[in-house]
């Protein structure tokens, strides 16, 4: 396969890149191949550090996580010099995003490759009226300030655990990145910084869980 730049990949290439690097106006994707694909429906942890699966609502999901980490590592890729993660979050609970306040927040989530970030940024499940709004800084890396739920895919669907009977405090988001990459191995690394001093049950006020997490080899020229 061979995209040119004024083709409408790039345009959603550029639109990806946003917060790992650019493609300059002479880059062209030369090929591409999907090397990783996994929404857990098959039961399939391999190559998995610390994986778990529960069922949430009928769907089966990575996790739930607090205060905790996961990781899985691909080997054997083919030539490329980038990588793009597509990762499918579900954020759970009372997330409070920003106040840096050392009770209830910032509620920190993020995203590594071979042990860099890629991400780190906070969510807030927080209803955002004039007098009371918890901001968070996706879709930007922390800190930034914008409105609760910013950039997500699905807003109302109903907590995990403390808000369980309650809808819009499970907020799913689709995250996507592009990393400059050329090694045959790759270690992609999902875990959050929680902050919740202010209760007695941390993970079931506050966890994280993964839908789908997809792994795409690029040659970029």
């Amino acid at each position: 396969m061979h995209f040119h730049k004024s083709g409408n990949i790039f345009t959603l290439l550029f639109i990806l890149s946003t917060s790992v690097f650019f493609f300059s106006c002479e880059d062209t994707l030369e090929s591409q191949e999907i090397v990783y694909s996994n929404d857990f429906t098959g039961l399939d942890l391999a190559n998995f550090e610390n994986g778990k699966l529960f069922i949430f609502r009928q769907d089966t999901l990575l996790g739930f996580y607090n205060k905790d980490e996961v990781s899985v590592t691909l080997e054997n890729l083919p030539g490329h010099n980038v990588v793009k993660v597509e990762v499918e979050l579900w954020i759970h609970d009372s997330w409070d995003g920003n106040p840096d306040d050392g009770i209830s927040g910032p509620d920190i989530w993020y995203m590594q490759v071979d042990g860099q970030d890629v991400m780190r940024t906070t969510f807030s499940n927080s209803p955002c009226e004039s007098l009371f709004c918890l901001k968070q800084s996706y879709p930007n890396n922390y800190f930034r300030q914008n409105d609760p739920k910013s950039g997500a895919i699905e807003t109302n669907i109903p907590g995990l655990c403390i808000f369980g009977a309650f809808p819009r405090y499970t907020t799913k988001y689709r995250i996507t990145k592009l990393i400059r990459h050329t090694a045959s191995n790759v270690k992609i690394t999902l875990g959050d910084e929680l902050v919740q001093t202010n209760t007695n049950d941390p993970a079931c006020d506050e966890s994280w869980s993964i839908g789908k997490i997809e792994v795409t080899t690029m040659v970029v020229i």
